[in-house]
């Protein structure tokens, strides 16, 4: 018996494909749980629309990041830290700094996609990448002062 799988089902596939599945797993498990659905004509049509919608939404993503990395790379920031007399900071520098720092700049970055090198406590010039997604990575300067 052909379903179409409304979800992921461990062993059989995930959500939108057709699967060929015994008659009594099918009707028993997948259909009677709403995991899956008989793939009737009408079935098939909806899937078909339905993975064009998601393909159209993942190329309209990818070409958003890229606008996005395009914008950011090359840019430099100033921070303004307190430091010591040694010169070093009272704290390192963050990811949610920098982060505001470009929220300020109109780019609206999560802190977390934001990757340091280890403990900047020391004033100067550091790269920092920005993991936009997996595709994509932009690299921005960090100028850091007194």
């Amino acid at each position: 018996m052909k379903v179409v799988l409304l979800k992921d089902v461990k062993g059989s596939g995930k959500a939108g494909d057709v699967i060929e599945a015994k008659t009594g797993y099918a009707q028993n498990y997948l259909i009677k749980n709403g995991l899956a659905k008989v793939a009737d004509a009408s079935a098939l049509n909806e899937n078909k629309a339905q993975k064009a919608a998601a393909e159209y939404h993942r190329e309209q993503t990818l070409k958003q990041n890229k606008e996005l990395r395009e914008k950011l790379d090359g840019k430099e920031i100033t921070l303004q830290m307190k430091s010591g007399g040694t010169g070093k900071f009272f704290g390192a520098v963050t990811g949610k700094e920098i982060a505001d720092k470009l929220y300020e700049m109109g780019f609206d970055i999560d802190k977390k996609k934001i990757q340091l090198s280890p403990n900047i406590k020391v004033a100067g010039r550091y790269p920092v990448s920005i993991r936009i997604s997996a595709e994509e990575t932009a690299k921005i300067t960090v100028n850091i002062i007194n």
